[in-house]
């Protein structure tokens, strides 16, 4: 009777998780702003416990917390509108160069490969299509869209509307004290990964800006806040990011001894805050192993995309904390650390 009903139940778990996954993936709009502000609440949640020890109304403490955001919304906005302004106020010195490069790259694909290109129109003119401008509007769409459904989320968390305490206890642990414990681990957790990771990506913004000024490579400015929001995809950001600025340096560069000198500079910088700051910050708590990183982030990124790459060691914290609760599913806890 017994292995019956074990036999029943693993048939059922089979079953339902590729219909989680394929609703996790249909309802993507809904799921990514919500996972997301969850993970942003929980940098707020301090500053919300310290207002309630003084007896500050709740209204004026989410009151203060919608500034804060608002403000950093703002200072986002400023920074991407001087980067443009960067680009835009350049000369021409650097579109003429480009395009005699990717002249010089078109010709060497037709020759080598037989690719052919169309060669009565200017190259960036191709590559800059009403099509594409259009795409990239409904992009911007509906990244402000994802970012007012964030923030709405982030104050519905923030509210206790939504009660992570009891979502866990009633669903999940089946127990108050276990699931108080299980989320003030996740809280610590997360609220240090997400601190270290700001820190990290902000001084590999910098130092990618300052690495680009000194080179004279232009749009610093544009780079640095490149290299900071890119930072954000755990491991496939610095690949990413080393490997657009090298092809950009490899316009504007005329010796190749000063480029290979500057895409070293650029490479130190991502290995000295990603891959030895990063970890002596994280501490030895925050412990999962690589092969999960990468399992994990081709998973979810292929289920949500860049959201999803941002966000995948994040929820592998939270399913490796919720996995040490159960003696069923600690084995799963000690694969991924």
């Amino acid at each position: 009777m017994l292995n019956e009903r074990r036999t029943t139940n693993i048939l059922l778990l089979i079953i339902v998780i590729p219909i989680v996954f394929y609703l996790l993936k249909v309802l993507s709009f809904i799921f990514i702003p919500l996972v997301f502000s969850l993970f942003n609440a929980l940098l707020f949640l301090p500053l919300m416990r310290w207002f309630d020890r003084r007896k500050v109304p709740k209204f004026i403490s989410l009151f203060v917390i919608v500034l804060i955001i608002i403000s950093g919304f703002f200072i986002a906005v400023e920074l991407v509108q001087l980067s443009s302004k960067q680009i835009m106020s350049s000369d021409t010195e650097f579109f003429a160069k480009a395009e005699e490069k990717i002249n010089e790259a078109s010709f060497y694909l037709e020759d080598t490969y037989g690719i052919e290109m169309q060669q009565d129109k200017n190259l960036l003119t191709q590559i800059v299509k009403k099509e594409n401008i259009g795409t990239t509007v409904g992009f911007l769409r509906k990244f402000v869209t994802m970012l007012l459904m964030i923030a709405f989320f982030v104050v519905l968390w923030l509210a206790e509307s939504i009660n992570v305490h009891e979502v866990l206890d009633r669903i999940i642990l089946k127990g108050r004290y276990a699931s108080i414990r299980a989320f003030r681990k996740i809280e610590k957790e997360l609220i240090t990964f997400i601190k270290v990771k700001v820190l990290v990506s902000f001084l590999t913004g910098v130092g990618t800006g300052l690495a680009c000024y000194f080179f004279d490579i232009s749009f610093p400015i544009f780079w640095g806040i490149f290299a900071f929001l890119i930072n954000f995809v755990q491991m496939v950001g610095s690949f990413v990011c080393v490997i657009i600025l090298s092809i950009f340096a490899f316009i504007e560069l005329e010796t190749s001894s000063f480029l290979l000198f500057f895409i070293l500079t650029i490479t130190g910088v991502q290995v000295l805050f990603g891959a030895i700051l990063e970890p002596i910050f994280m501490g030895k708590s925050f412990s999962i192993n690589i092969i999960t990183v990468l399992v994990m982030l081709m998973f979810w990124g292929f289920l949500w995309g860049i959201p999803g790459l941002i966000m995948a060691i994040p929820i592998t914290v939270f399913l490796k904390i919720i996995f040490e609760q159960f003696p069923g599913t600690k084995r799963f806890s000690d694969l991924i650390s």
